[in-house]
């Protein structure tokens, strides 16, 4: 797999515009917004996992992706279908790219990561009880639920790092080991999003830490496969730091 990282630089008040002018404004759903906006510019699936960094009171992000092309390769490519419309958001002669070759992982390479996850699960059965709060729930066969929640309803004695880090772990393997000592849950809050015009709402985590590889072909087609649910809007994305400092 030839993989790349991508970078772009993102517009915010372009983006609202560009959404609202689409119908997705209200409420506005970010994730969703960026999901059409990049598959109209480049192609379905083409950039993806794909991940939106906005620093507080900034005016323009910047999109991380992964990709099986480079910026010139998809420069060119989009050149050919990009309307003015999407041209004022997606500033193509900004767009820039780094390999990120199989060769360039090996097996026990430690890497640092920071990562956006939904973390949920399919319910094989129906599921009931009391959360947290003490409020009755009850959910149907082939739900999305909580991972938390679902290990709360099973009466698991677990907190809510713990469930998700179990859960991010397993879905590393066998690419890569999580390094529990230095990974935390570094936020977390529930959201509501859009889907097949359906209004969802469940959890919201960012995750930083750190993995060891063991399979750098398997890792390598992890990165650009991204982790979990909902990864086409811009959750699961693997962003690579230094390895982080253990608790």
């Amino acid at each position: 797999m030839n993989l790349h990282l991508i970078e772009l630089p993102v517009p915010m008040r372009a983006l609202h515009l560009w959404a609202g002018s689409r119908g997705m404004s209200s409420p506005f759903d970010e994730g969703l917004a960026l999901h059409h906006l990049l598959g109209e510019a480049f192609g379905p699936g083409v950039l993806q996992p794909f991940r939106l960094m906005v620093a507080p009171g900034a005016t323009i992000g910047t999109l991380y992706s992964y990709a099986t092309h480079d910026a010139d390769a998809l420069r060119t490519a989009a050149r050919g279908v990009i309307t003015p419309a999407l041209a004022e958001v997606v500033t193509l002669d900004h767009l820039r790219s780094l390999p990120r070759p199989v060769s360039g992982w090996s097996a026990g390479q430690r890497l640092g990561f920071d990562i956006r996850l939904r973390p949920v699960v399919r319910l094989a059965s129906t599921l009931s009880g009391k959360t947290e709060t003490g409020a009755e729930v009850a959910f149907r066969k082939g739900a999305e639920v909580d991972a938390f929640l679902a290990a709360v309803l099973r009466d698991q004695q677990t907190t809510r790092e713990e469930t998700y880090l179990a859960w991010l772990s397993e879905r590393l393997g066998p690419a890569a080991t999580l390094d529990l000592a230095a990974t935390r849950l570094a936020s977390f809050e529930r959201t509501r999003v859009q889907r097949n015009g359906r209004r969802l709402e469940g959890p919201d985590a960012g995750i930083h830490g750190t993995l060891t590889i063991t399979d750098p072909q398997l890792f390598a087609e992890l990165l650009g496969r991204g982790l979990g649910r909902h990864r086409s809007y811009g959750y699961g994305m693997l962003l690579l730091r230094p390895p982080q400092r253990r608790r």
